[in-house]
């Protein structure tokens, strides 16, 4: 008996470099010959249904012939289908997975001048702090845990236009939070990416709460608001769809200065101590580590914040101090802060001798206390 089995010849086709990418989304796609491709189904439909009879009465040479005049036919349809896929590309697909823009706060950005970097799982040295928690629960581990008035920072914000959003501000104790859309013409970034950001706006949080400006020059003001801390800050920006963004931080100390009113220690030491506040310690405005420099030995176990440094000025950090948390406090317009030296509490009283830190760098000098000497003040609580 003739054998009438027919073996379809191996239509597999692979066409070279297909693969592409959707626009704007991360979906890849492979375009590949497939019976469940309707177009090609038919082709196959068609050439089933010629008569068996036929293949009976064919020669190879005429079986020949006819495979030759299906391939353009399968090579037809493949080229619709891709076709038909490329001018579809919003039509729903089982193997289409597409993620919208990721609303995201990637960076704190207080002033990034003068290096002090910190390390990089923290620290961006163009970018600022990263974020280091999105739950509530811990958003201590955030910046900034220190505060003074006007002093500011940037919320550096991907995947939504900051344009479209709408920020409340959040009050505690008297302290508050406001988030205002700004163009940085700041000196607070280096110089390439300034000139990057140059003319783009940015979400800068600005905090306000209790200060002293009336009584700078008054040696025994009147007692101001001491807040009550720590307190929780948490910031959410709204689009007009519902979408937001939060940024939550964890005030633990509050600092209040007296402008550039330089004086000696005690004088300072009173002035601090009439508004209700403290002189700092050393490790309440940086993380300099002693024994690295001559002028801060280590004496009477004062040291600087931990984690420290490891060196004899700041190192950017997240709770270690004041000037390790803002940088260069220069750079806070309307702050009123000096980039010179602040006396702290620590001392060693056998010796007339008073601990100092710089605004600029957090380097500790020891200077003696005398009346002849004089530096600026900033007074903490608690």
């Amino acid at each position: 008996m003739l054998n009438t089995e027919h073996r379809t010849p191996n239509t597999e086709h692979r066409t070279p470099n297909t693969e592409h990418r959707t626009p704007n989304t991360e979906h890849w796609q492979t375009y590949a010959l497939s019976l469940s491709n309707n177009a090609i189904r038919h082709v196959f439909t068609l050439f089933l249904l010629i008569p068996s009879t036929f293949w009976f009465k064919s020669s190879l040479k005429s079986l020949a012939k006819i495979a030759l005049l299906a391939l353009p036919l399968l090579s037809y349809s493949w080229q619709l289908q891709a076709a038909n896929n490329n001018t579809n590309q919003t039509d729903k697909r089982s193997d289409a997975i597409i993620l919208p823009p990721s609303e995201v706060i990637n960076y704190a950005r207080p002033t990034l001048r003068f290096g002090h970097a910190g390390p990089a799982d923290i620290w961006n040295s163009n970018k600022g702090f990263l974020v280091q928690s999105i739950n509530s629960e811990s958003y201590y581990l955030n910046f900034p845990t220190t505060g003074a008035h006007n002093l500011s920072f940037d919320l550096l914000i991907s995947g939504v236009d900051i344009n479209k959003l709408t920020w409340q501000p959040v009050t505690h104790e008297g302290i508050t939070a406001t988030v205002t859309n700004v163009v940085n013409t700041t000196l607070w970034t280096p110089e390439k990416e300034a000139y990057e950001e140059r003319g783009k706006e940015v979400a800068r949080v600005t905090l306000t709460g209790p200060e002293a400006r009336n009584e700078w020059n008054n040696p025994h003001p009147s007692p101001i608001a001491k807040p009550k801390l720590p307190q929780t800050f948490e910031l959410v920006g709204r689009d007009n769809n519902g979408n937001e963004v939060v940024y939550g931080f964890v005030l633990q100390k509050w600092f209040v200065n007296r402008g550039y009113q330089s004086e000696p220690y005690s004088d300072q030491l009173a002035w601090c101590n009439s508004l209700g506040y403290r002189m700092p310690k050393v490790k309440d405005l940086t993380n300099a580590k002693c024994g690295k420099h001559m002028f801060f030995p280590c004496r009477n176990g004062i040291d600087g914040a931990k984690p420290s440094s490891g060196y004899s000025s700041l190192q950017r950090r997240i709770g270690a101090g004041f000037f390790t948390e803002w940088g260069y406090m220069l750079d806070y317009y309307g702050a009123y802060f000096s980039f010179l030296n602040y006396w702290t509490s620590d001392g060693i009283e056998a010796d007339r001798i008073r601990y100092n830190v710089d605004a600029g760098g957090g380097n500790v000098a020891i200077p003696s206390e005398s009346p002849d000497t004089h530096f600026y003040a900033v007074c903490t609580t608690p």
